[in-house]
């Protein structure tokens, strides 16, 4: 295993240091260190981070690989700056059995660039009828611990507290996609005066924050643990406020395109701006930017789901929702919540790594742990960040199979210039290594 000296870094943007990388742990932190053999990285100007954790990943492998790949998915969040990412159930087979999730887990590991963790689905094969094989995936190799439906709400009040009780008993958590399907059927955008005049039938708050409601009532009452996914609107972040100021063990992410965009997007038709939830208005993001940094919400999770082109280039009513995501993500918070004020380095590094790795039970599982300090004796996963740097998004030089981002022609701040994954380098002068 190569050693690495980074050389003039600085860890949460503090003052600068040398870190000497070696057998996949940070063996020093200091000025003017040395270290025969090792590779030296000029990292002066450069911020280190720990390594990004993204529970919310669409890799599409086994399935929809015309779309993405576990390899693909892979490269695309190592440039970003992401040492794991958690790769949702809504593959083809669903991931609800032990033997697919074990399948997902095994491409991670052989793509080599990031930690896959697999997503267990709640339900067999995301119909939300019967509960899925939530014991045998949590004690396969795949150690799964965060079971979610995403792409379908478990929309029966009876099932979600059985849901709950299970996997209270595996340590897990139950992550939700709040929307109660009956007040969504057709919908296109957020709910408005813009959709009346677009003609588009509208997706209602009231839609997510009824079942977010419902949820942290039976997470208290079960005593158990609830994660929202991808929260978009201002009333979903009080509701989550009260329920954390009663002590409900509750967390909850937001996206990348949640807090920069908003449904103004829609005016286009381009459908490259549909997604579930849809984007919402002004107020909602800045609801959504005040509730990240006051740690209502926990984690910045991407949500990345790439579409085939046939699948996304058609009119509005008939494309599929989503937005690519792991390339952009820290951009976009840099962009959206560092250059305001709202959150420092160590925030940042708190809400895409500490926390996330916390909420997916990776913070101790030994010497694969994410979201852990940069100091002597951890995990070397770690990123190097030039925030001076600006380039304009092209969707062609992604490293995603697809290509349906909403960032296209935007200039955005950041530039991930290296990753290391336990003290390999997975990226390496802005390039992926393999």
């Amino acid at each position: 295993m190569t050693t690495y000296l980074i050389k003039n870094a600085k860890p949460y943007g503090e003052d600068a240091v040398d870190l000497l990388l070696a057998d996949g742990v940070i063996t020093a932190v200091g000025t003017d260190l040395s270290a025969d053999g090792a590779q030296v990285v000029e990292a002066a100007g450069l911020i280190a981070l720990p390594g990004l954790v993204d529970l919310h990943t669409h890799l599409r492998e086994p399935g929809r690989e015309d779309a993405e790949t576990v390899e693909t998915g892979s490269r695309a969040a190592a440039l970003g700056g992401f040492t794991a990412v958690h790769a949702m159930a809504n593959t083809d087979p669903v991931a609800d059995t032990a033997g697919v999730v074990e399948q997902v887990w095994r491409l991670g590991q052989e793509a080599g660039l990031v930690d896959v963790v697999p997503v267990g689905a709640v339900t067999v094969g995301l119909r939300g009828e019967r509960l899925a094989e939530l014991g045998a995936m949590a004690d396969s190799a795949a150690r799964v611990r965060v079971f979610s439906d995403d792409g379908h709400c478990v929309a029966d009040p009876a099932l979600m507290r059985r849901a709950l009780e299970y996997v209270k008993a595996l340590d897990g958590v139950v992550a939700q996609h709040a929307e109660e399907p009956r007040l969504t059927v057709g919908a296109q955008m957020n709910e408005g005066d813009r959709s009346a005049r677009l003609g588009l039938v509208g997706w209602p708050a009231a839609a997510e924050e009824a079942v977010i409601a419902r949820d942290v009532l039976l997470a208290r009452h079960v005593g158990a643990r609830l994660h929202v996914c991808h929260v978009s609107t201002a009333g979903s972040v009080e509701i989550l406020r009260w329920a954390k100021s009663r002590g409900v063990q509750v967390t909850a992410e937001v996206t990348p395109h949640h807090l920069l965009l908003t449904d103004e997007c829609a005016e286009t038709y381009d459908p490259v701006f549909k997604v579930n939830p849809p984007l919402r208005t002004d107020a909602d993001v800045r609801a959504l930017r005040a509730g990240l940094a006051d740690g209502t919400i926990d984690a910045v999770a991407t949500d990345h789901a790439p579409h085939a082109v046939e699948d996304k280039e058609s009119e509005w009513a008939s494309a599929r929702p989503g937005m690519l995501g792991l390339e952009q993500a820290l951009s976009i918070v840099v962009q959206t919540m560092v250059e305001p004020g709202l959150l420092d380095w160590r925030g940042v590094a708190d809400r895409m790594s500490v926390r996330p790795a916390a909420i997916g039970r990776l913070a101790d599982r030994g010497p694969d742990s994410h979201g852990r300090p940069l100091a002597v004796g951890e995990p070397a996963n770690l990123l190097l960040l030039d925030p001076t740097h600006r380039a304009t998004v092209d969707p062609a030089a992604l490293a995603s199979r697809s290509r349906n981002s909403p960032y296209a022609g935007r200039e955005l701040p950041g530039r991930v210039v290296a990753t290391f994954l336990r003290g390999t380098a997975t990226v390496m002068d802005g390039k992926a290594q393999k």
